[in-house]
């Protein structure tokens, strides 16, 4: 069953989370942000993510033309960064929505992302308000110095320092 992180947007001024503008993101694979890497960027907004793909891509043109690297081993570097970015794909898109400032709300689990929607808000509205926890100043006693170690202090599993092992 997929898992999905729940990521809550900023909360407005004297407003409370709006629902409707929770993002949930599954754990996994994205064959579009392999197949089509910079048209998923686009659709999911990573302004930078994007940026530092195109610029990767044109390093590693430059570099390969320059090295006279064949064409064939170009291909395979294009499929293993393609390969890459459709593994971390949710990676930065988590990213870049805490960037933007949204926070972890949680985890959700569900076959597709409507049961994941339901399980997740279902326990959020059962959830109570958590208090802050009071004030308290923890006062810890002062240390008791008691001098140098003397020969009958023994730490270990020994019964006597320098016994027989």
């Amino acid at each position: 069953m997929p898992t999905f992180t729940v990521h809550a947007p900023p909360v407005r001024s004297g407003q409370s989370a709006d629902p409707e503008r929770f993002v949930f993101v599954r754990d996994g694979f994205y064959f579009w942000a392999f197949a089509l890497a910079p048209a998923w960027m686009l659709v999911h907004r990573l302004w930078l993510a994007l940026t530092a793909y195109i610029v990767l891509y044109a390093l590693i043109g430059i570099v390969s033309y320059i090295a006279g690297v064949p064409h064939v081993a170009g291909y395979v570097v294009s499929l293993l960064i393609a390969v890459l970015t459709g593994f971390e794909a949710p990676t930065l898109w988590r990213w870049t929505l805490s960037r933007r400032g949204f926070a972890f709300a949680g985890l959700a689990v569900g076959d597709d992302i409507e049961e994941a929607e339901r399980r997740f808000f279902a326990s959020w509205i059962a959830r109570k308000p958590q208090e802050p926890p009071p004030e308290t100043q923890t006062k810890f006693a002062t240390p008791v110095w008691r001098g140098p170690p003397s020969p009958s202090d023994v730490i270990g599993l020994f019964p006597e320092p320098g016994g027989k092992r």
